[in-house]
């Protein structure tokens, strides 16, 4: 991973803006976040965008569309140019998108691809542990699992990411609080068939849907390192 980026001069850094868009469709916040992404310059601050999105299939670049089942036809399906295979986004979905410079330095050094999902994963798994819920890495399968209990197994979060060549992120992680399930139920989600997918409800826990936004931000802030946030 050492020469993913390029070599460059270290930049400072910078607070997050962290900006709440609240219920909004998905294809027009993709185009934003490429145009976000297309338009930044070494001096623009990274950003952490929450929303929820109403009823949607994603596909990764490289998606088989053999993974939409039967039922899956009454939810429309974008093509996106994250990494992955397909996923669903929904009502009481916290997902986060992180629009980020990973070349820019931060306490510890700049960030590589690796780094960056791993720091993703534990900030979900530390915010699950927060209501008294365990998470844990798969390997070979991005996302965080359920880790014991009648649910083992299960997968109550998902990321997918595009890094571009210059370091710079967008798209992002979801992390399922309290939601219709059965549209996970009709695709392969992320690709691999008959894997359960779970809410926190499901799991035993309620929780008002902005509180674990809030939580998941707070804890990427601290996992990323990207000094504090200012809030839009």
């Amino acid at each position: 991973m050492a020469g993913l980026f390029p070599t460059c001069s270290p930049m400072p850094i910078q607070p997050a803006v962290i900006r709440h868009l609240g219920q909004a469709d998905y294809e027009p916040t993709f185009a934003a976040m490429r145009a976000f992404t297309d338009a930044r310059t070494e001096d623009t601050p990274d950003e952490l965008w929450i929303v929820e999105h109403p009823p949607v299939y994603t596909l990764g670049l490289g998606a088989d569309r053999g993974h939409l089942l039967a039922g899956a036809t009454s939810i429309p399906c974008v093509q996106t140019d994250r990494g992955g295979e397909v996923t669903y986004h929904g009502p009481g979905q916290v997902v986060i998108y992180l629009m980020m410079d990973l070349r820019r330095n931060k306490p510890g050094g700049k960030l590589f691809a690796r780094q960056f999902v791993n720091k993703i994963e534990q900030a979900i798994i530390n915010v699950l542990a927060a209501y008294n819920l365990d998470g844990e890495r798969v390997e070979g399968a991005p996302g965080i699992y359920m880790s014991g209990g009648p649910k083992k197994g299960a997968k109550i979060a998902a990321l997918g990411l595009k890094v571009r060549g210059n370091g710079c992120t967008y798209h992002g992680v979801s992390l399922n609080v309290d939601m219709d399930l059965a549209p996970f139920s009709w695709i392969n989600p992320c690709g691999y068939a008959g894997l359960e997918t779970v809410d926190m409800r499901t799991v035993g826990v309620i929780a008002p849907l902005a509180d674990v936004q809030q939580a998941l931000a707070d804890e990427l802030v601290l996992q990323l390192q990207v000094a504090e946030p200012e809030l839009t």
